[in-house]
């Protein structure tokens, strides 16, 4: 479990502490944030295995949050912590791509249990196929039947951000956001080296909107 990384949004400052002294006692690296626009924040400066959201927050909810994660094709796995209990809000969560709902108060043990579980089926989930190649998500590798082909981790992350889209066109700008943090150097040519890249394993699927971006199609 060390390294793992985690995006903690909890508006309740005690509890947000509390939080991430136990998950940082089980060896899990933490981000705190207090408000959605903090933890929007932390989402381009860093990679994270899992989400844990508060819903009721500050200027919006944790459901807006994870919408706008969800739309620019960030799957990282979310549980919501919640004092509302009615189905309505609960269908609503899951409805915005959450992976599991904790009522509060929330048992520390209970949520250690539910985060290994969605990290473990996370891990289950991280290789795709696409035609004679797979990807391995974890390691941001590309293999050709048993070979290893010679792609670079950024290129990689392009293309599992293409294909993740499920045929909709990815804009620039979300790629820009997804491969660079904020404190890096964003490269336009760079992009358009990774599509050429990806273009030789994947000549008929990946379509150039011109102007707007990429999309990945798959037959």
């Amino acid at each position: 479990m060390i390294n793992q990384k985690v995006l903690l949004l909890e508006d309740d400052r005690l509890f947000n502490e509390t939080l991430e002294d136990f998950l940082e006692e089980e060896g899990f690296e933490i981000e705190i944030a207090f408000d959605p626009y903090s933890a929007l924040d932390l989402t381009y400066e860093h990679k994270f295995d899992i989400y844990i959201f508060d819903v009721n927050l500050p200027y919006e909810s944790g459901f807006s949050l994870l919408q706008k994660l969800r739309d620019s094709g960030d799957m990282t796995p979310t549980i919501f912590l919640t004092s509302r209990d009615d189905k309505s809000s609960i269908m609503e969560g899951f409805n915005m791509g959450a992976d599991d709902y904790m009522k509060k108060p929330i048992d520390l043990d209970e949520l250690l249990l539910r985060i290994k579980a969605l990290l473990r089926r996370q891990v289950r989930q991280n290789i795709i196929e696409i035609g004679k190649y797979t990807v391995d998500c974890n390691a941001k590798k590309l293999y050709h039947k048993d070979e290893l082909l010679s792609v670079t981790t950024k290129a990689i992350e392009l293309l599992l951000l293409l294909v993740t889209a499920k045929g909709e066109v990815v804009s620039i700008k979300d790629i820009e956001n997804r491969l660079w943090h904020v404190n890096e150097e964003v490269s336009l040519g760079a992009i358009r080296v990774y599509i050429n890249t990806l273009k030789k394993y994947f000549p008929s699927n990946i379509e150039n909107i011109r102007g707007v971006g990429y999309r990945f199609i798959i037959y």
